[in-house]
């Protein structure tokens, strides 16, 4: 037989007490229980039961003329036993209504609801207890819509967030500021790859690391981690009716209240240290959760898992929990789902495949063929425009250009795109790209594509081509201008740096600055390198022929 469980409040918004006594047609007065601020109520319901328990969802506020009241209910046992019973099903405030049956509120009632936390409203003569429910949901109605608005202005922001050049950080930012929260994105592997918002009390990362282990795929859950999506449970409740708490149970009786104010929890409350209160059960394998949520103090955590079996997980922690939250968490993990996910597909199979011969010793011509278009392929060199390229970005730029072969370096991605799809220029990013290769041309574009890039960079052009037009090298057999190139550019052979100097120098037009930007270097040390270039070789830098024999002979280098 199951054990009964703690009932949910009404899916309806919360409502604070607050705005309902703000109500001046009503002309409703709290005289008793915690401030109304603190308080919210879910549905209004009225009852002359002497015992409302079994009628309560949680939340209400119960409306009660005192028509179940016995004469002699002033000692006071009575009212303690019937407030009791409603802190017990989770109300969330009692209204009593004056006239006909009672001219003031007991003194009584008055004393119980204090002694146990629960607000205590004087509904006057002149307002029906269907006056109040209207004012309630009118309330909820304004709270709805006033949610809708929330999600859909932030449905918006993050979609424009993610059409920006970094995509992945921009939605992290966007859903930070819109939840007043600190949200992190993490790898498979369990790293955090991005991260915004303000930063967290201590302790909150490393539970956010746990709760993270819930939802992702395969792996385990650490001790103390939450293990699941168990909405959090009331022993009192689950033990049943046995009778009513005293007022010494009052701090214990309004946690009860606010656990079931709470209960969209995916996983089990936690302590201050994020550890689960109650432990988990052995039983049957249960499929991994989408989603998990955890407490450290007043600190509320959520974990989303991304693109299904990808591994990546949203990690949010927030000071308060609006109910809208969750549904914009949400609409951010779709799009980080998006953003970050692989398709897992024949293709990728093919991919691996070809990756696999390669390792075992296959040439790249072996290979081409399973990577599902024609043979021929453009390489591309992009780099970020502010920073340093990461893995989130570099999988959205694949993405743009059309191909998931991306090669992530420390300041530059390479992108081998199939040469039917011609690459474009991409917001945030500098791109330089080579020309059509077959295979065994791809060493070849690859420096193409760097020179392009470096070119780039340098003129500060979004995009440069390798060989966009037909050059004098198609009118010269290649094996007669290499072995030129060879003999007349031999006085450079042993210094690398000094060829890739004169190339991007003779490129730039002779510029000292552009050439620098291009290689990350100072001026001075282009003018030494062009210096000691015209000496190794012999001759005249600033003569036009020698320097067009010199770009012929770099060209088929």
């Amino acid at each position: 037989m199951s054990e009964p469980t703690a009932p949910s409040v009404p899916p309806t918004p919360p409502v604070p007490l607050s705005a309902l006594l703000a109500r001046e047609d009503l002309g409703l007065r709290q005289i008793a229980g915690p401030p109304a601020p603190d308080t919210v109520i879910h549905w209004a319901h009225t009852s002359e039961m002497a015992d409302p328990y079994p009628y309560l969802l949680g939340g209400e506020l119960l409306l009660t003329a005192g028509v179940h009241v016995p004469e002699a209910a002033g000692a006071g046992a009575y009212f303690e036993d019937y407030v009791s019973r409603i802190v017990a099903a989770g109300g969330a405030a009692l209204g009593f209504g004056l006239a006909p049956v009672h001219d003031a509120v007991p003194r009584a009632l008055v004393a119980a609801c204090e002694a146990y936390g629960l607000p205590l409203l004087e509904v006057p003569p002149r307002t029906t207890f269907s006056g109040v429910a209207r004012a309630v949901w009118q309330l909820m109605a304004q709270a709805r819509l006033a949610e809708l608005r929330r999600v859909t202005e932030a449905q918006q922001s993050l979609a424009a967030a993610a059409s920006r050049p970094d995509p992945v950080p921009s939605v992290l930012r966007q859903l930070a500021q819109r939840l007043s929260a600190h949200a992190l994105l993490y790898a498979p592997d369990g790293t955090v790859i991005a991260s915004a918002g303000r930063a967290p009390v201590p302790g909150t990362r490393e539970a956010l690391r746990k709760l993270t282990a819930v939802v992702r795929p395969g792996a385990v859950t650490e001790p103390g981690a939450p293990t699941g999506p168990a909405e959090a449970t009331d022993p009192a409740r689950e033990a049943g009716p046995v009778g009513p708490p005293g007022p010494g149970d009052q701090a214990a009786t309004a946690d009860r209240r606010r656990e079931r104010r709470t209960p969209t929890a995916a996983a089990s409350s936690a302590g201050s240290e994020g550890h689960p209160t109650t432990p988990p059960e052995p039983g049957p394998t249960r499929a991994t959760p989408t989603s998990a949520t955890d407490a450290l103090g007043d600190t509320q955590l959520a974990a989303y898992a991304l693109g299904g079996s990808s591994g990546f997980v949203l990690g949010v922690a927030t000071r308060r929990r609006e109910p809208a939250d969750h549904t914009i968490a949400s609409v951010a993990a779709v799009l980080l789902s998006l953003l970050t996910g692989e398709h897992q597909s024949g293709a990728g199979a093919a991919r691996s495949s070809a990756l696999v011969r390669l390792l075992l010793g296959a040439v790249p011509a072996e290979v081409a063929g399973l990577l599902g278009t024609g043979g021929r392929w453009l390489v591309v060199h992009a780099r970020p425009e502010n920073g340093t390229p990461d893995p989130v970005g570099a999988a959205a730029l694949g993405a743009a250009l059309g191909s998931p072969l991306i090669d992530l370096g420390r300041d530059v991605v390479r992108v081998l795109v199939p040469a039917g799809r011609e690459p474009a220029a991409q917001p945030g990013w500098t791109l330089g790209v080579g020309a059509p290769a077959e295979p065994d041309g791809w060493p070849a574009a690859d420096a193409q594509a760097a020179r392009a890039l470096a070119r780039a960079r340098a003129t500060r052009a979004p995009l440069v081509r390798h060989g966009a037009r037909p050059g004098l090298t198609e009118l010269v057999p290649r094996a007669d201008a290499e072995e030129h190139a060879r003999v007349l550019l031999a006085p450079l052979a042993g210094g690398p740096a000094l060829t890739e100097t004169l190339r991007t120098w003779l490129s730039l037009h002779g510029s000292w600055d552009r050439t620098a930007v291009a290689l990350d270097v100072h001026r001075n040390t282009v003018r030494q390198r062009i210096t000691r270039c015209a000496a190794l070789l012999d001759t005249d830098l600033d003569d036009p022929d020698v320097r067009m024999e010199l770009w012929f002979a770099l060209r088929s280098h």
